[in-house]
């Protein structure tokens, strides 16, 4: 059974190491780097606590996705949140990102392709930006395991331009599937 696609609502960049990022029209990924132009676009690790442990690992978090709807369940609560604010670079509608097994593969508009490599994990970078974000985008499941809703992180595998109102379709790995990790 094909999963359901999903849509592109927001793109956003920023050249410099902030924890937001700008809106913009459209963004263009790139083949084993990343978003053209964003800070963390590169083969290796480019966040700088990362950087500063193992500056020549791979950068498996050249695009960050987060989910809209949890931008929406983070206003209802009282939190001042949009696209980009959490450091996202593709905001999506209509697909449970935070499901989807490691390797899925994300067909964005015409030609992109992200790899899911695993999740964000959140940090007190949130709190910084907005008093008490972490533990709102974190809870724990009924076996005391941490649930972290932070949104994932992939590669681009193909280039191609990404805008508001592409449709994202999944490609599931083959099975047995592998549960999200922290990347």
């Amino acid at each position: 059974m094909p999963y359901p696609n999903g849509v592109v609502t927001c793109v956003s960049l920023d050249a410099d190491h902030r924890f937001s990022k700008t809106v913009q029209a459209s963004i263009t990924l790139l083949k084993g780097l990343g978003v053209r132009g964003d800070a963390h676009m590169g083969v290796t690790v480019r966040h700088r606590s990362r950087v500063a442990r193992v500056p020549a690992q791979p950068n498996l978090r050249q695009v960050h996705l987060i989910h809209e709807e949890l931008h929406t369940e983070l206003r209802a609560a009282g939190f001042l949140v949009g696209p980009g604010d959490m450091g996202e670079n593709v905001t999506t509608r209509g697909l449970a990102l935070l499901d989807l097994p490691q390797g899925t593969r994300l067909h964005i508009g015409p030609s992109a392709v992200v790899e899911i490599t695993g999740l964000r994990n959140p940090c007190r970078q949130l709190d910084a930006f907005q008093h008490g974000l972490t533990a709102a985008v974190l809870s724990r499941a009924d076996d005391g395991r941490l649930i972290r809703r932070a949104g994932v992180m992939g590669i681009v595998l193909s280039s191609g331009d990404v805008q508001p109102g592409d449709e994202i379709s999944v490609e599931l790995p083959p099975k047995p599937h592998g549960s999200l990790e922290v990347v």
